[in-house]
């Protein structure tokens, strides 16, 4: 009792130990993996300016080179000549497919376009006035001039650099090259970071995330709007603010998104570009930082768990010992008072065990025997169903012999002896015949006593024809025999093997007869170690309803006091005690086909060698 005490008293500690720390730690971690968080998001700040800047500053000195090519300082000089306006849209657009910028154009003082790349398309600035945008206005004054906007003829956002032409040191207009920055925000899109720009105003103009365009970061009040809308920046978009909040940690800047209708927390670097008077952002979702912090604080408990945990592990231990040692003085005592009785259980367990071994060899021998009868009666059963037919085939020749007999005898008073002796010997063909069916029908009906050996399909066949030969003609049936050249032997039991041939044959011809194709089809294969022996006939088939249940004992489909339903069951057992099998499928073209698998045996000649 006091050794689990004092293991209850440190449990307690330690879990008041892993308590005081969690706090702190965690948010010791969370600092931690958020410098790591802020320098990698310092970097990808830093390429972001980086190619921003190098984007612009390909096209920067462009405008004022422009500017001071004869043909746009003739323009600006004779702005109604409409050849030199010709001229300078041709010459405007050969120079915006080569350097692969949006647009450009020249404008006159009063801010009227009249020359531009774009002349013969359907978004064409000829004719647009843009004296309201402070690039054309610093530009008119004499300056480099540089402005971001949403272009209000072609609704395409880009980034325009505008230059004054000076004709004789007085300046005649103003030229445009307008730059589409949409390739470098593309390249934001699904990566790590979130990206965007924002203007002087705080309004997203360039992001990775289509959602935040033309959100605002800043509170769009009435004054920010107004000089929004006085120089048009973003024609008829529709500014909104962004939802978010900002905190700061440990110097860090946090700021929550309300991104669909989940809140995000991002770690938020920026950097202001002094030239574009933009500012580039750059957000990284800390749900890692968080993460990784709660995984080290987690391995730091488990690792204090672990260390409780061994300490607790060792106590018990000792304390187990010791009760381990008054339990095999205990269990000494018990031990020889269990084993008597064990002794006496196992005897009584065996002399069970006797008993229902010899009440299962007696049950094996009844089944044996069970099975035996039933072998016979339905060997029996089919000479039954076949009675008449075999009655008429015995008929037939003994009417032939009386006919036969009186015939010699009218021959012998006429003094025809060779006639008489030839009717005589048909007489004897006649006996033999019939002596003939009467054996086959012995042997079928006998009891096998036989063991499986080599047996030939063709001898097997060959008995099997002269039971079922009268069954066949009264369903005017033809058999159609193809055992192979030379006929293949199978390890079977010949009179059992005679037995399923006579009920798979019987009950073809039951299926074909009143068919108008009877023909009953018997062929055998050799299938490498196996021999496979079909039966098929064209009646109609086996149904799927029945299919599964057709090898059971007394199934049957026909009617009253045609069968006992035991003749495909016999045969399903016989063939499987040859170490075979015996299926039915439906052929593809109507009719059942039956498969019988045997084991190949050599030829019996081979056997009897």
């Amino acid at each position: 009792m006091k050794q689990r005490f004092r293991v209850l008293v440190g449990l307690c500690l330690l879990l008041a130990v892993c308590y005081a720390a969690t706090f702190p730690g965690r948010e010791l971690a969370t600092r931690s993996y958020m410098d790591e968080a802020s320098l990698q998001a310092g970097s990808a700040l830093r390429l972001a300016v980086s190619a921003l800047a190098g984007h612009l500053s390909r096209y920067e000195p462009l405008p004022e080179l422009i500017a001071d090519h004869d043909d746009i300082k003739q323009l600006v000089s004779d702005p109604d000549n409409q050849a030199l306006r010709d001229k300078a849209n041709t010459y405007l657009k050969e120079i915006n497919s080569l350097l692969e910028s949006s647009d450009i154009y020249v404008m006159r003082m009063n801010g009227d376009t009249i020359a531009a790349s774009n002349y013969d398309g359907p978004t064409s600035f000829v004719g647009e006035n843009f004296s309201y945008r402070p690039y054309f206005q610093d530009a008119a004054k004499g300056s480099q001039a540089r402005f971001y906007a949403l272009g209000t003829t072609s609704l395409k956002r880009g980034y325009y650099f505008a230059s004054p032409i000076r004709v004789s040191e007085t300046i005649r207009g103003v030229i445009v090259f307008k730059v589409d920055i949409d390739s470098i925000e593309a390249s934001w899109k699904g990566g790590e970071y979130k990206i965007f720009v924002s203007d002087p105003e705080g309004i997203i103009f360039m992001t990775g995330s289509p959602e935040w365009l033309y959100s605002g970061i800043l509170p769009l009040t009435e004054e920010r709007l107004e000089r929004t809308q006085a120089s048009r920046r973003y024609a008829e978009a529709v500014l909104k603010p962004l939802p978010m909040s900002e905190q700061h940690m440990g110097g860090h800047r946090l700021i929550t998104i309300a991104d669909g209708g989940a809140t995000r927390e991002y770690l938020t670097l920026s950097h202001y570009m002094n030239d574009a008077d933009w500012t580039v952002s750059v957000l990284m979702d800390t749900s890692s930082v968080h993460a990784q912090a709660r995984t080290m604080l987690i391995a730091v408990l488990l690792s204090i768990g672990l260390s409780g945990l061994v300490v607790a592990i060792v106590l018990q231990r000792r304390a187990r010992a010791q009760e381990r040692m008054r339990m095999q003085i205990d269990a000494r005592s018990d031990l020889e008072q269990r084993v008597e009785e064990r002794t006496a259980d196992l005897a009584r367990v065996n002399q069970r065990i006797k008993e229902e071994i010899g009440e299962r060899r007696l049950t094996e021998r009844k089944l044996r025997q069970t099975q035996a009868d039933l072998i016979q009666a339905g060997k029996l059963a089919g000479l039954g169903q076949m009675s008449a037919a075999l009655s008429h085939e015995l008929n037939q020749p003994l009417a032939a012999a009386k006919t036969y007999v009186d015939s010699a005898a009218m021959l012998i008073a006429r003094n025809r002896v060779d006639e008489a002796r030839d009717n005589l010997s048909r007489i004897s063909a006649l006996i033999d015949r019939m002596a003939s069916i009467s054996r086959h029908l012995r042997n079928f009906a006998r009891k096998p006593n036989e063991k499986i050996g080599p047996v030939s399909l063709a001898a097997v066949m060959a008995d099997t024809l002269e039971i079922v030969s009268a069954r066949l003609k009264v369903a005017d049936a033809t058999l159609v025999v193809d055992l192979g050249e030379p006929s293949a032997a199978v390890q079977a039991g010949s009179v059992r093997l005679q037995q399923v041939l006579v009920n798979i044959i019987t009950n073809a011809a039951d299926a074909v007869e009143g068919f108008d194709d009877r023909r009953i089809h018997v062929v055998a294969a050799s299938d490498g170690a196996k021999v496979i022996l079909t039966v098929r006939d064209h009646g109609p088939g086996v149904a799927p309803s029945i299919a599964d249940r057709i090898f059971d004992p007394f199934f049957s489909t026909k009617g009253v006091g045609r069968g006992l339903g035991l003749g495909l069951s016999i045969s399903y057992n016989i063939i499987r005690d040859f170490g075979g099998s015996l299926s039915v499928v439906n052929a593809q073209d109507g009719g059942a086909e039956f498969r019988i698998v045997l084991d190949a045996a050599p030829a019996i000649s081979e056997a009897a060698e």
